[in-house]
């Protein structure tokens, strides 16, 4: 006979139906990091090798520069396309990148340039936005529906494109640029393009 008694049994038992849930959700988080990571660079983009998406967008007003559309991403070298906000926390701390980007000098002879696509953002804003950490974009589009950004496969700001000088997509950095991916992912990238 079982030194248990019939009440501790029906408690254990009650306590590992309890559990049972508990484990499951562990599990099933646990394989969900372990899948995703915390690397969001690996979220898939079906238009790498794609042409990018036709589209025109009005320009920013007050910023001085030309409206932005499909038609400029086939014009002769590579175009980084960012996708910002100026409610978005981290397209502040990637700005200082943009802005080194536009300001190399070796880019600027292999003819890369920077535009930029406002996203879900009220114009006023995009321009305090730029006018206060710099403006780095040679274009600019207003994307206040998201129509457009959604055509590009954004799932949320900031992302990245590298365009080809044929318009095709080659490659897409979600989230902030930072110091390490600038150097390690997106400046091998742009050199890949140019290619």
């Amino acid at each position: 006979m079982s030194d248990t008694l019939p009440g501790e049994r029906s408690q254990r038992r009650k306590l590992l139906f309890a559990l049972i849930p508990l484990a499951a959700f562990l599990s099933l988080a646990t394989l969900f990091y372990v899948q995703l990571g915390s690397d969001t660079q690996r979220l898939p983009s079906a238009l790498i090798g794609r042409p990018a998406p036709q589209f025109a967008l009005p320009e920013l007003p007050g910023a001085g520069l030309p409206a932005f559309t499909g038609a400029d991403l086939r014009k002769g070298s590579v175009t980084i396309v960012n996708i910002f906000a100026s409610w978005c926390g981290p397209c502040r701390d990637e700005h200082p990148y943009l802005m080194k980007l536009a300001a190399d000098d070796g880019l600027k002879s292999k003819g890369v340039r920077i535009v930029g696509l406002a996203y879900k953002d009220e114009p006023g804003q995009s321009l305090r936005f730029l006018n206060g950490l710099g403006n780095p974009y040679a274009l600019i589009g207003v994307d206040r529906s998201g129509r457009v950004g959604v055509e590009w496969g954004v799932y949320g700001v900031p992302e990245t494109f590298v365009v080809k000088g044929d318009g095709t997509i080659a490659y897409k950095f979600v989230g902030p640029i930072s110091e390490q991916g600038l150097r390690d992912r997106l400046m091998p990238a742009i050199e890949a393009a140019l290619r």
